[in-house]
């Protein structure tokens, strides 16, 4: 804290203004806040196991110890990453090399998709948005490398776009094409990216669940789109048990399939080519993954020097085999106390609001029975997964990095594949048990926290009330508030994607949503670059109902005790305000913080940190004016929920 500066003039300079000076940007990171701290510290938990199974011999094969301690071996071996050079990719380039025709690109993408290539387009399951209970197939945009249609578009990107071009001339010669070759076939990938990026949906339109949802039936795809071979696509995937799928965004495809119908496909092979070589390069010897970084993490977003390769590797297991670590994880670091009261904290929140749906103003008695039988049915998950989840088939061996990671890619792959049309499994999670974060899915009905962030300084059962509450509390009123956001009140009780609102009820939660656009549109973050409030919309409605739903149940629970007493000098109020500001303290590179600007659905730090509080109507009581400053005038309050 900076106790000199007025918290009623810059909160956050008093709340997190001597960590911001005496706490820069790490040269490996582009950013640093809270999150990243406790990312820092689990990352330690996480390394010291990883080199503990390194070390073991003789685990079951199949075992969380032998698959993370095989991939940790695998990925620290600099000596056979060396030696091996391209050999990894060769097999990936060779069957790009043997595309004849359009038609064969189709199979082509499948074999890419299932090791880890993202090319043209993206492919996945999950539960049906509009029938909850069974897993569908969707295709959505995508096949760009760089973070953003905007890149691609903006002017304000173009010197950007011509060192991504002399990256990819670069990574071409250090695969052995002749430099002219590698320049010209650099610009065509640039050439399609940028096609790509023009037929692609912008992020505000891409949050609109009902425009981004287009039932096919599978026998309708080959007439609608009959140069992408997406019925051969999904033979070749594995695709078997479904009738339709959901197109995310069908101009998209229908502007690819007229692409593939007017480019020689010797483009699409050198787009092909470069993706592959993108896809691999952090796994390949040292020369690449320079390239890499120097582009995708030194120009692109102001990272100074690369993280420790441990760090890379264990990234890296968690992403792919994260359930084997996670499981690891939580047996030494998730004490059960944690979660009993990690549950009392959910249950007094939301307690809090089903009061709210049975008595907010503005919504009529149709629409709060069904926001009534939505909230009742939601469930909330902590800690980890009852069941983790099993890798019986998977190989990962202790001398093979890249073809780990090719293997345990196609292995989830092949897991989505299979499951589609098939129930739901209401026990899996989406993120793994050290994740410092938390998330509501809709299409379940349930808010999710993992073990990860269940620690200071977001969680700390030895902490008192009021900064547990302004911390994890306002977290948990966070996800809760995704529920009921401008798309996540979309979803009915079931997790479908369905209109449940009266058109009066609908208007009143737009009029209040327009509210929180104009007040974040008009912030500043950069020079002339304003915060997106349509982008962020969800997560600051979910930002000020997280804070107002907090503030209330720790209300509740001080009421029940003898005395609301002060530490340090500070009121419970106060602290519950400083606790929730300093979760979102941060440092951040600007090349970072304009790549978030553009791609990402949160607000800025700062933002976050500082609108839902001094927009809650206990702040001014909270932190009364200093000396003989007289009351200032009662501001307008925006309310949501």
């Amino acid at each position: 804290m900076d106790p000199a500066v007025d918290p009623r003039e810059d909160f956050y300079g008093y709340a997190v203004g001597n960590w911001v000076k005496t706490h820069p940007v790490p040269t490996d990171k582009t950013r640093w806040g809270a999150f990243d701290e406790l990312y820092e510290w689990n990352m330690n938990l996480l390394r010291k196991i990883v080199q503990g199974c390194a070390k073991e011999e003789g685990s079951p094969k199949g075992s969380p110890q032998q698959l993370v301690g095989h991939f940790y071996r695998s990925g620290m071996n600099r000596r056979l990453r060396e030696k091996a050079g391209f050999q990894p990719v060769e097999e990936l380039w060779n069957a790009v090399s043997s595309v004849t025709s359009v038609q064969d690109v189709a199979e082509r993408l499948a074999e890419l998709h299932k090791s880890g290539v993202a090319a043209l387009y993206k492919s996945f399951s999950m539960p049906d948005k509009k029938n909850s209970s069974v897993y569908a197939f969707y295709f959505y945009q995508g096949g760009l490398s760089l973070p953003d249609r905007e890149y691609y578009l903006s002017d304000s990107f173009a010197q950007l776009r011509e060192q991504y071009v002399t990256h990819v001339t670069k990574m071409f010669e250090l695969k052995g094409i002749p430099e002219q070759q590698a320049r010209e076939w650099a610009k065509t990938v640039l050439e399609i990216e940028k096609e790509l990026a023009s037929a692609s949906r912008t992020r505000t339109d891409l949050r609109d669940q009902e425009k981004n949802y287009n039932r096919f039936e599978v026998g309708r795809l080959d007439h609608s789109f009959p140069l992408l071979g997406l019925r051969r696509y999904l033979d070749a995937l594995g695709v078997n048990n479904t009738g339709y799928v959901v197109m995310g965004q069908p101009e998209f495809f229908d502007a690819v399939n007229s692409k593939l119908g007017s480019r020689d496909v010797d483009d699409w092979k050198v787009y092909m080519y470069w993706h592959t070589l993108h896809a691999y390069a952090p796994f390949l010897y040292r020369k690449v993954e320079d390239e890499n970084f120097d582009f995708f993490h030194r120009k692109l977003l102001g990272q100074e020097k690369p993280e420790p390769q441990w760090k890379v590797v264990v990234e890296v297991i968690d992403e792919l085999v994260g359930e084997a670590l996670g499981r690891l994880y939580v047996e030494r670091h998730f004490p059960p106390e944690a979660k009993r009261r990690m549950s009392l904290l959910v249950d007094d929140i939301q307690s809090v609001f089903r009061d709210r749906l049975k008595t907010i103003p503005w919504m009529t008695e149709a629409t709060r029975q069904e926001a009534l039988k939505k909230f009742d049915g939601f469930r909330a998950k902590i800690g980890h997964p009852e069941i983790f989840r099993k890798y019986e088939g998977l190989l990962i061996e202790g001398a093979d990095y890249a073809g780990n990671v090719r293997r345990a890619t196609a292995f989830e792959v092949n897991r989505q594949a299979a499951r589609v049309g098939l129930p739901v499994d209401r026990g899996e999670w989406h993120m793994t048990p050290p994740t410092v974060d938390a998330y509501f899915s809709p299409t379940e009905n349930e808010i999710v926290f993992p073990a990860g962030i269940l620690q200071p300084p977001f969680f700390d059962p030895g902490a008192d009330d009021a900064v547990n509450y302004g911390a994890i509390g306002a977290v948990i009123g966070h996800e809760i508030t995704h529920g009921f956001d401008d798309q996540g009140r979309r979803y009915d009780s079931k997790g479908n994607l369905r209109d449940w609102w009266t058109p009066k009820d609908a208007e009143e939660f737009g009029k209040r949503a327009s509210e929180v656009v104009k007040l974040y549109s008009a912030q500043e973050a950069l020079p002339g670059v304003h915060v997106n409030g349509e982008l962020t919309l969800g997560e600051n409605i979910a930002d000020f109902g997280g804070v107002s739903l907090a503030y209330e149940a720790l209300q509740r629970r001080l009421s029940q005790s003898a005395e609301k007493r002060a530490i340090d000098g500070l009121t419970p109020e106060q602290r519950f305000f400083i606790s929730y500001a300093q979760i979102w303290r941060q440092n951040i590179k600007e090349q970072e913080l304009r790549r978030l600007l553009t791609i990402d659905p949160h607000s800025p730090a700062k933002y976050r940190a500082t609108i839902p509080a001094i927009n809650h109507p206990a702040f001014d009581t909270a932190f009364p004016p200093r000396g003989s400053a007289g009351e200032t005038a009662a501001k307008p309050r925006i309310t949501v929920w």
